[in-house]
C-alpha cells in the first residue's frame, strides 16, 4: 500500500514537471537560465527550511553528504536542461531528457557491479535509435547544442534518482530534501558569475514560472520524491518519470501548437517504446533489494 501511494505521488509529480516545459521556456525569452535556476531554487530552499524548522524528522540534523550529491546532481541536471531548452523545442527536449530512464538501471548496474540485462542494452539501442531521429537533422548532419546539453541533463538527473535512491533507505527525507535543494541553489549561485551575465525582465510569465517551478516543481516535489524512494526502487521511479515527455508533448500542442511531426514523432515513439524495454525487465534483488 505504501509503493502505491508513492507511485501514485510520483506520477503526480511527474504530470506536474511534464506540463511546466512551455512555462519555463516562455520565462527563458526574459531571464538568463541560470539566474532563473538560482532564483527558483533559493526560493524552494527557503520555503523547505520554514516548513520543516521544528519539526521532529528536522530537529538537531544537519546537511546529509549524501543530499549535497544529490543537490549537485540534480542542479546539473536542471542547468543542462535549461541552457538546452533555450536551443531546441519543448516537446525534444522533453523526450530526451526521457532518456534518463533509460540511463538510470544502467547507471545503478554500474554502482552496484551488474553486468547490464539484454533487455537494457535493446531498450539502449532502440533509445538511441530514436534520439539519432529526433535530433539528426538533414540528410548528414549533427546534433544542435541543445540537444547535446540536454542530453547532459538527462545523465545526471539519472544520478541524482540513483543517488536518492541509495541514500533515502537510511536518510529522514527532510533531511535529504532540504539538503539537496539548499545544495542546487547554492551551485547555482556560485556559477552564476561565470556562465552568463545576469539579466531578468520583471514579466508575469517570469514571476509565475519562478513561483511555480520553486514552490510546486522543487520544494514539493523534491520532498515527495525524497519520501517516495523509500518506498519503491530507482528504476520503478524513472519508469513513472517515462511520463513526463508525454504531458510536456500534449502540453505544448495545446497551448502553443509546438508538437512532434514526421521522423521526429518517430524518433519519440521509438524512444518511449526503448524506456519500455529496459522497465519491463526481471527485477533483480541484487540492484532493488527493496523491491
Amino acid at each position: 500500500m505504501r509503493r502505491r501511494r508513492a507511485e501514485a505521488a510520483l506520477a503526480l509529480m511527474t504530470v506536474v514537471w511534464g506540463a511546466t516545459f512551455v512555462l519555463v521556456k516562455a520565462a527563458l525569452q526574459d531571464v538568463s537560465a541560470t539566474l532563473f535556476l538560482a532564483m527558483r531554487f533559493g526560493l524552494a530552499a527557503a520555503a523547505l527550511t520554514l516548513t520543516f524548522r521544528g519539526k521532529a524528522l528536522w530537529r538537531g540534523a544537519r546537511p546529509h553528504p549524501g543530499g549535497v550529491l544529490a543537490g549537485i546532481f540534480l542542479f546539473s541536471g536542471y542547468f543542462f536542461q535549461t541552457q538546452g531548452l533555450r536551443f531546441t523545442t519543448a516537446p525534444k527536449s522533453a523526450f530526451l531528457t526521457g532518456l534518463t530512464t533509460v540511463m538510470v538501471p544502467l547507471a545503478a548496474a554500474l554502482v552496484y557491479r551488474i553486468r547490464p540485462q539484454v533487455s537494457e542494452v535493446v531498450g539502449v539501442l532502440v533509445a538511441t535509435l530514436g534520439m539519432g531521429l529526433m535530433t539528426l537533422e538533414g540528410p548528414i548532419g549533427s546534433m544542435g547544442l541543445g540537444d547535446v546539453l540536454t542530453l547532459l541533463g538527462a545523465a545526471a538527473f539519472a544520478g541524482h534518482i540513483v543517488t536518492l535512491g541509495h541514500f533515502s533507505a537510511f536518510v529522514s527525507f527532510p533531511v535529504l530534501s532540504v539538503t539537496q535543494v539548499g545544495a542546487a541553489a547554492a551551485s547555482a549561485v556560485l556559477l552564476l558569475p561565470w556562465v552568463e551575465a545576469p539579466h531578468i525582465v520583471w514579466q508575469p510569465s517570469v514571476i509565475w514560472a519562478i513561483l511555480i517551478t520553486g514552490l510546486l516543481c522543487t520544494a514539493l516535489a523534491f520532498t515527495v520524491q525524497a519520501w517516495a524512494q523509500r518506498h519503491t526502487t530507482s528504476t520503478r521511479t524513472a519508469l513513472i518519470f517515462a511520463l513526463e515527455p508525454v504531458v510536456a508533448w500534449i502540453t505544448s500542442f495545446v497551448v502553443s501548437g509546438e508538437g512532434l511531426a514526421g521522423r521526429g514523432a518517430v524518433g519519440a515513439a521509438l524512444i518511449l517504446s526503448g524506456v519500455m524495454l529496459v522497465e519491463m525487465k526481471r527485477p533483480c534483488p541484487a540492484v532493488h533489494p527493496r523491491e
